[in-house]
């Protein structure tokens, strides 16, 4: 009897133990996690950059001519039309220039006039030298020299008709600077910058000074922006965009992409490619030098199975991850390795299972997903909600280490 009570004692006490171990002890708290469905639906694929609002066609109006400007005809925000007087430059000088010139082409015809008496003189004493040498009245001599003087007054005939045409090219120099005293508009448009004032002197002897600075069309307007190299590729000629501007938030605004700039932009070793968005700009709201924050439209799919970014980002403790190297193996996934991915679904008896999956385009919320083992309505994870059991959060379970990422979503 003694020794079956001691064999009834050491069982109690081990069941004690047991016991206590199994209430009190160590356990690996189950893992909560959050869901979302797959659904079925819309998405853009988007680039964005910044850019800067400007005219189509802006018009640099300079002058040609040196001079003090006499007077202003056009000033910032001045709708003007084609040929219209915008400034004029103080004549004077240049009419004086067109008086001397005047007087020189004068003098010259008077010249020409000259010469040409004296061609017909000449000629005649040559004419009556060759007849008395006829009749023996006069040497050889004489004759050679009549005729010497003849070819002598023609070619100075040429040199006055030479001086002439000079004095013609002069005086139409004099008068085209003249006539460049007054600035004109060469395109209708509106006045965007005015750079001189009344009395100032500008001096065009090694550039064209800028006097005006006009857009030809504010109604068709621009965005010129930086697109990055990675992004370009999916940008063509035609896309849809749109893009808002501080000084009317959350307002959108809408063009297309008129064209793509083969010429790189490299700063400090970022190369960009200019991207020009054209719009319409009826009322003249958005105005030049603006910046724009753009939106491409790169792609573009309809019903088609999305599922949130955090489920694709979404990493399994290191013992499933394991698993999903052996799925991969096996050839779960297909397509380029750069666009598979793995979603995770939790089973009714709360195991995580692998699902490879293709990536499509993304809009930076939602991406496309293309598998046969997905359907719409699949509840996917997407993080970590709590550990069950655990009042104060706890820490996680062994084998959620540095594999593991604790994602809150988008």
């Amino acid at each position: 009897m003694r020794r079956v009570g001691l064999i009834v004692g050491v069982i109690a006490i081990g069941l004690a133990i047991a016991g206590y171990v199994f209430f009190n002890g160590e356990r690996r708290p189950p893992v909560r996690y959050r869901t979302m469905p797959v659904e079925r639906g819309a998405i853009v694929s988007l680039v964005t950059a910044t850019g800067t609002i400007n005219p189509i066609t802006t018009i640099q109006v300079g002058s040609q001519v040196s001079g003090m400007i006499e007077s202003l005809h056009a000033d910032f925000n001045s709708k003007v039309k084609a040929k219209q007087v915008v400034a004029r430059i103080d004549p004077f000088p240049y009419q004086a220039r067109r008086d001397q010139a005047m007087a020189s082409l004068a003098n010259a015809r008077a010249a020409l006039d000259k010469a040409r008496i004296d061609l017909a003189q000449r000629r005649r004493e040559f004419d009556r030298a060759k007849s008395l040498l006829g009749q023996q009245f006069i040497s050889q001599n004489e004759v050679d020299m009549a005729l010497t003087a003849s070819e002598g007054a023609v070619a100075q005939l040429k040199v006055t008709e030479a001086a002439v045409k000079q004095a013609e090219a002069m005086l139409q120099a004099a008068e085209l600077d003249l006539k460049y005293t007054v600035i004109r508009s060469p395109v209708d448009g509106v006045v965007i910058s005015r750079q001189v004032e009344v009395g100032q002197r500008i001096s065009a002897s090694f550039s064209i000074p800028t006097l005006f600075l006009i857009a030809e069309d504010v109604t068709n307007m621009q965005v010129d922006t930086n697109v990055s190299e990675a992004d370009i590729g999916g940008i063509a000629e035609g896309k849809e965009a749109s893009f808002t501007v501080d000084a009317y938030p959350g307002e959108q605004f809408y063009g297309r992409v008129r064209q793509v700039r083969n010429a790189p932009i490299n700063i400090q070793n970022v190369v960009t490619y200019d991207v020009v968005v054209e719009f319409q700009n009826p009322d003249f709201r958005l105005k030049p030098g603006m910046t724009a924050n753009v939106s491409i439209v790169v792609a573009k799919k309809e019903q088609i199975l999305k599922v949130p970014n955090s489920a694709l980002r979404f990493s399994p403790p290191r013992v499933v991850r394991e698993e999903v190297i052996a799925v991969r193996a096996a050839g779960g996934a297909t397509g380029p390795a750069s666009r598979q991915r793995t979603l995770w679904k939790q089973s009714v008896n709360d195991e995580l299972d692998p699902v490879p999956v293709e990536m499509g385009i993304s809009d930076g919320s939602y991406a496309e997903i293309i598998s046969a083992a997905i359907n719409e309505g699949d509840q996917v994870i997407i993080g970590i909600e709590s550990l069950r059991g655990d009042r104060k959060g706890g820490e996680l379970p062994p084998g959620f280490g540095s594999g593991q990422r604790r994602d809150r979503g988008m």
